[in-house]
């Protein structure tokens, strides 16, 4: 998983100097009301490396599949505020946790990555699938954010 970890990291190095570039106010923006801002967007990527911790965690702590609840994503980035929130400190919280998670990714034992995990009863995955995933789901939405950022997903919402 030593790549996952990698490329992870290069789309932290990558994105944190265009996130910085952005305004408060420019963040906070909603493109249409029913539609996230830069900030719930980032937010949303926080409260995703947060859930998916815990799915790295408890599949490595398991003996071969555990089955996970899925999350309301509209209701946490709502509850937690995020466009209320100061732009610069949801780019810091961002950018450690994912930091955390490279780390987490990288000093998993390789024994642990073929144990599987069910989202919301969906079909299971294994946990090296989860893992690599996690940094496409991150790459497709930071184009979201920064358009013109370049970054290639191969992520498809399979769970």
């Amino acid at each position: 998983m030593n790549q996952a970890a990698q490329h992870l990291l290069k789309t932290i190095e990558k994105a944190l100097p265009l996130l910085r570039q952005i305004s408060g106010a420019a963040a906070s923006a909603k493109p249409r009301p029913e539609k996230w801002s830069k900030k719930e967007i980032l937010g949303h990527l926080i409260d995703s490396a947060s859930n998916n911790q815990h799915k790295f965690v408890r599949a490595m702590q398991a003996d071969g599949h555990v089955e996970f609840v899925g999350y309301a994503q509209n209701f946490w980035v709502e509850a937690q505020g995020y466009n209320t929130a100061n732009w610069l400190e949801i780019i810091a919280l961002w950018e450690y946790f994912n930091r955390h998670l490279a780390h987490l990714i990288q000093n998993t034992p390789t024994e642990k990555l073929e144990n599987t995990i069910s989202i919301d009863g969906s079909k299971p995955f294994t946990l090296g699938f989860i893992m690599a995933d996690y940094g496409e789901h991150s790459k497709h939405h930071l184009n979201q954010i920064l358009p013109e950022s370049g970054f290639k997903s191969s992520f498809k919402n399979l769970y």
